[in-house]
This record gives C-alpha cells, structure tokens and sequence, in this order.
C-alpha cells in the first residue's frame, strides 16, 4: 500500500489547499471543524472568507456569537461555528500556554473531539499521533481488508464470513504503515486523505464495511433543513445572543 500512496501524493497532492499552507493551529482548527461533513470546494472560500474576517483565536473571540454564525453560514452544522467561537474563548483565556497546545488540551476544548485534537496536533506540530477519518478509512478497508474481517497477511476468505470491521483494528495498521513509511506524519496524513478521497471518486465505495458506517441523512425536509431556516431568519431579525444559543442546542 505505501508504494502506491507515496506514489499518488508525489503525483496528485492535494497540495493547493490553503490549510496545507499552514501550521497555525489556530487555522488548521478552522479547517478541520470546517471540513467536517462538508466538501472540501464548499469549504475552501468560507475558509478564506472567515480567516479574513476572525484572523487568530483572539479576533474570534472577540466577536459576537451573531457575527460569527453570519460569516459560518452556508457551511451547515451551525453548532460547529458555536463550539469554535467557544473554543477560541478558552484558548484566548489560557495566556500561559503561548500557542503551543498539547493533544490533551487540544481535545479538551468544546467540539473538538479524538481525531480532530489529533489531526490539529499532525498538521500544526508534526506529531507522530495516530486517528482515523472517512477518507483514511476508505484506503485501509481497500488494501487490507477488501473481502471484508482478514489479516493484511491474509486477504483470503469467504463472503459469508465477512465481519464489519471496527477502527480498532485499523489503527495499528496505521500506526505500522506510518512508521514504515519514513514520511513526516503531517505528509503521511494528508497523503492518505488525498489518496482515499481519489478511491472514492474513483468507485471505491467500501466505508460500509466499518463497524462505525453511519449513511449519512438526505437535507431536504429534514430537522437540520428546518433549523437552518430559522437560524437564518434569527439572524436577520438580529435576535439576542441567548436565543441563537437556544436554537444551537
């Protein structure tokens, strides 16, 4: 599998992406809380448009909960928007950490959970942590578990015999492959997520052999479509700070 992922990154990198120019913490929080259930194309100007707009943890917090869901809009998830305003609060308020943010505090703060406190520890500090998301998932139930519960010494087996496969069991190949691989993790990481994402595209649709697979639920006519509307509409009519909250619950 190395040989082909290193392959495609040198190739086909997703190197353009603005967050791969960086190692703000702080924007790489953004883009990973950003990039959540949401297209990489329909991320990349909000991403632009809100860096523009709350530059660092301490112009984000500053801001009222009001203007920050304004700027978030059209990416869905409004709550996301909540928990980052939230979360530049509790960095901005802990002076003595100068920036530098361990995997632990990272995954302390409001919204962040286990991967995206150690996607933010891989991309802004090049730590050699070990998680798993959609895309790189996609590219370890494809190489090493393609007829569904094997060993990626075995790839043999049955139909009938095929198991849903939890994360716990594709999180020491990781952590193998990233040791075998000789990259930085930060390179390592956004090459498997570049590589998964081009298996999908190109026909690889195997996420649901994953124990975690959840279908992701249509918008239109949903609860979420409804709570949209009237977060939009509460915006416009400029409604106090404790009714937009009660409408993020």
């Amino acid at each position: 599998m190395l040989r082909e992922l290193k392959s495609f990154y040198k190739k086909s990198g997703r190197t353009h992406l603005p967050w791969r120019k960086t190692r703000d913490p702080y924007k790489i929080l953004v883009s990973e809380l950003m990039l959540q259930q949401t297209q990489v194309a329909r991320v990349i100007p909000k991403y632009e448009a809100f860096l523009k707009r709350f530059p660092t943890f301490s112009a984000l917090a500053k801001a009222s909960l009001s203007d920050v869901l304004k700027e978030w809009q059209g990416l869905g998830y409004n709550r996301r928007a909540k928990f980052l305003h939230q979360a530049a609060k509790v960095v901005v308020a802990r002076s003595d950490l100068a920036g530098k943010f361990t995997t632990e505090f990272l995954e302390s703060l409001p919204g962040v959970g286990p991967y995206t406190a150690r996607a933010v520890s891989v991309f802004s500090y090049n730590r050699p942590e070990v998680f798993i998301e959609t895309n790189i998932r996609t590219v370890f139930l494809h190489h090493y578990f393609r007829r569904g519960r094997t060993s990626p010494e075995n790839l043999g087996g049955s139909a009938s015999q095929e198991k849903k496969i939890a994360d716990n069991e594709i999180l020491p190949l990781i952590e193998r492959d990233l040791k075998k691989s000789k990259m930085e993790p930060r390179d390592f990481y956004a090459a498997l997520m570049d590589y998964g994402s081009y298996l999908k595209a190109s026909g690889v649709r195997i996420n649901n052999k994953s124990k975690h697979y959840v279908k992701q639920s249509k918008f239109e006519g949903s609860t979420r479509q409804k709570r949209a509307a009237l977060l939009r509409d509460a915006l416009k009519r400029g409604v106090s700070e404790k009714k937009l909250e009660k409408l993020l619950r």
